[in-house]
Formats: structure tokens, sequence, C-alpha cells
């Protein structure tokens, strides 16, 4: 039988329709890979086996009984530990958190899993309130990469994509409010959206305000289009959230990109790339236009806004922190205290309201690009992998996870959806990501996008080098 670990949600429910497997064979598959892998890489903070056997159970006899609950019943899924998990305790990477309190709600991405009739395995890790670009926390520890442990997963929902990455879990849900699903999907060779704001209902409100969005976490475009059609569904607890969409995202997939609008910025106009980023990001475009998307090198014309997201970042990081007593900042991640007490902490009300203006400027300025190109396409980040533990690459001009993660957060600003796509290798084996950026709303079109892409790739493919050798694979693109 096929690795059910690293089966898409598709396959999976065609073998439970069908009788091949079950929802319990798949549930003990990814379960199988969390306990062979999570040793080597970190990625998981709980694992509730009984629970997860459990809700297979169920599902299965949901199936053959004729009667699922849609195409997510028996899909095995993890959560990052930032999102409420009825049940389980939500720690958020901080040892400020008391773990011995109720943990009776689910978020709402959750609970439309739940719903649905996922099987929920565990919780993956994130740095500290996830606050930063890499995944690691003094409570947890750091978290690797499948393309080697000795590398970092990136973050802040680095857990997640490890997780997708190995087999443990065939979808996750992570949360981006300055590239936090992109980076690591970036860094793992794996798919990753983050949707216009307000797509995905959030509950409670993120601290870090409207920059926070959940997202699909994901080994395809296709997975990550069936899992928003779960996710997606409306929850009153969201004051701020779009009504539900009023179709399918995966039946949309299949329009292609011939005749698309597409800018393509390999720098921004101020970002300096690794060249092998640069040329894998290059070549991604190309399929793209190859497969009849109108290409024209261009950049946005706007500034590194990373002044302003700084103060709109830190403020909401102080907040949390503030919340937890006088001598919280003394107990939390050396780094992020520097960072509050930098960029957060001191804040004005003007200040605030200085950035919300270079904010509001960036998306009028955005729109009206949009007005022009459907898509923006840039790498999704300037650099691969680096070494697991730090909190950016050796020899680097700054710590600051911002430093190295330009291309991600200027759309956490704008609220626009942003997909990275694996499309290549280094020659050291590191992944190399593609990010879309659509107009507010274009969910969609950004997906249809991804899709295109991975229908004439085969990076999406690749096995991690951590499964070698029992899945290798030679294929090329």
């Amino acid at each position: 039988m096929t690795d059910l670990s690293l089966m898409g949600a598709a396959e999976l429910a065609e073998g439970y329709r069908t009788g091949r497997f079950t929802p319990v064979d798949a549930a003990r598959a990814a379960l199988d890979a969390i306990a062979l892998h999570d040793p080597a890489v970190n990625a998981m903070v709980l694992v509730d086996e009984e629970a997860a056997i459990a809700a297979a159970r169920e599902s299965a006899r949901r199936w053959q009984e004729g009667r699922p609950l849609g195409p997510a019943d028996g899909i095995p899924v993890t959560i990052k530990d930032m999102l409420l998990t009825r049940g389980w305790p939500t720690l958020r990477g901080s040892t400020l958190t008391d773990e011995n309190q109720p943990w009776d709600i689910d978020a709402p991405a959750v609970a439309r899993l739940r719903e649905a009739g996922a099987v929920l395995l565990g919780k993956t890790t994130t740095p500290e309130f996830a606050w930063k670009g890499v995944t690691d926390s003094i409570r947890h520890g750091a978290t690797g990469n499948p393309w080697g442990a000795g590398l970092t997963s990136g973050g802040s929902s680095g857990g997640s994509a490890t997780a997708v990455g190995l087999g443990m879990g065939t979808w996750s849900v992570g949360t981006d409010g300055g590239g936090s699903v992109r980076i690591p999907a970036a860094f793992t060779g794996t798919v990753a959206l983050k949707p216009t704001f307000g797509r995905i209902p959030l509950y409670p409100p993120s601290p870090y305000g409207t920059l926070s969005h959940a997202g699909p976490m994901t080994r395809t475009v296709l997975d990550a289009a069936l899992m928003m059609d779960v996710v997606t569904r409306p929850d009153s607890r969201d004051w701020a959230a779009l009504p539900p969409p009023t179709g399918s995202y995966a039946d949309a997939l299949g329009g292609g990109v011939a005749g698309l609008r597409i800018a393509w910025s390999p720098d921004l106009g101020y970002v300096r790339n690794d060249p092998e980023v640069e040329r894998a990001a290059e070549a991604a475009v190309q399929v793209l236009a190859d497969a009849g998307a109108v290409v024209e090198q261009v950049n946005p014309g706007f500034t590194d806004p990373v002044d302003a997201f700084h103060v709109l970042w830190f403020t909401g990081a102080a907040k949390v922190v503030q919340g937890y007593g006088p001598d919280a900042l003394d107990r939390v991640d050396p780094l992020l205290r520097t960072a509050i007490l930098e960029h957060g902490a001191g804040a004005t009300a003007s200040d605030y309201l200085d950035a919300t203006a270079v904010r509001m400027d960036l998306g009028v300025r955005m729109g009206a690009f949009h007005e022009r190109f459907d898509l923006l396409a840039t790498p999704t980040m300037p650099i691969p992998a680096f070494e697991v533990g730090r909190d950016a690459p050796e020899g680097w001009h700054s710590e600051l996870w911002t430093s190295w993660t330009p291309y991600t957060y200027p759309f956490n600003m704008t609220q626009q959806p942003a997909l990275s796509v694996p499309c290549g290798l280094t020659a050291d084996g590191r992944p190399v990501g593609l990010q879309l950026v659509g107009a507010r709303h274009a969910d969609e079109l950004v997906l249809r996008a991804g899709h295109a892409y991975q229908e004439r790739t085969n990076w999406h493919r690749r096995v991690p080098s951590l499964l070698h050798p029992a899945h290798a694979t030679t294929e090329e693109p």
C-alpha cells in the first residue's frame, strides 16, 4: 500500500469511499510518522493518540455507512499551539502560560475542522506568542526541518510546516502575522496560504490586531483549497470576518493562468537575494509564462515599510506580555524582550497612528497596482533555511527576524492573500519558495495560479531528505 502519511486529502477520501483503506489506517500512518520523525525535529508539543484513533473510528463508521460529513472527514490534522483547541492546553510556546486552567473552547478554524470530521492528532510548536520567523522557545526548544534536522523550520508556524512535510498529518492550521505560514513553507518545501484578512474567522482576537491571519498549511495547493472550503465557514465570534465564500475554492482551481497579468518582482526594488533563490523563483515565473500568463518584470513601487511594521507588531507583543504581570518581560525570550523595549513599549499613540498611515498608503498603492496586474510574484524568502536554533543566519547584520523576511510582512500590512509554493532546491538540497500575491479578496485566483504551477512541476512531490532512502525520488520537475 502507498504510504498513507504522504497522500493528499482527495486521494485519502477516495480510498475511504472505495474501502481500500480507512481513516483509522491514515491516522495510524500519521501517528507512526510522528513517532518516527518527531524525536529528530521536535515539531509536536502534544500528541493525543487515543482521541485521534477514536475520532478516526467514528469517521470510518460514517464512510462505511455511506454518510461522510464531507471531503475532510477522516483527514489527519495538526493545530498550531496558538489556536484554542478543546481538551488540550494552548501554551503559545511560553512559560508564562498556566497549563492548569479550563481548555474548553475551539478556535473557529479548529471548530470547523472538528465539525467536518477531521481527525485532530495534536498541537505543533511555535515560538513564544508566535513573535518571530523561526520556531524555538524556552518552553519547547527548537524545531528542525524535513530537509535536515540541523536546519531551522522557519516560523512562527514551523512546527506545522515540518509536520506536514514529514507526513505527520495531511493538513495543519497555522497563523501568519508577518509571514508565519509562508516563511516555514518556503524553508520546508511545503505550501501555505495567508488568505485575505477576515477570510478565516479568528477567536480570540490576535494581540497583533489586523495583521494576523490564520491559514492552511499542506503539501499541495489542492489540499490548501480543500482545507479553505472547511475553515472559511462563518463564526459569529469574529466581528471582522468576511461573509462566507459563495463557491468552492477546490472547484475553482481549474481555470489556469492563460491571459493573467503577472508582475514579476525579483527584489521589490530593495531586497538582495541568494543567487540560487533568485534563479529558482525566476524559473518558476517562466513556467507560468509558458502556461500563457503575461509576465512583466516590474516592482510594485513602495519602499520597505519595516519601521512601521515594527511599531504595529511590537506594540502588540508588548501588550501580550504586559498581561502576565510586571516581571513578565524578565521571563520571556531575551530577544523578544529587547525588541519590545526597542520597538513596542515606548511607542506613543502618535507613533502608532503614523505607522497606520504608512500601512494605509501601502494598501492604496497595492490596490492601484492590482488594477494593472492580477498577481505579483516574488521569492517567498531571499535566503534558504539556515542553522536551527539561530534567530538569523550566522554573520547576518541583524538578529531581528524582519531583517531576513522582506517579502512577507508587507502583505500582512495590506491584508492581501499570499501563497507560497515550493519551486526548487539549492545545490545543497534546501527548498526555495515562490510567493504569489493577489488583490484583497482574490484568494481563488492566487490558489488557481499556484495550482497551475504545480500541475506543470513536481517540486511539491519531492520527498524530504529525512524520509530518504525509503521514499527517495530522482524525478526532475
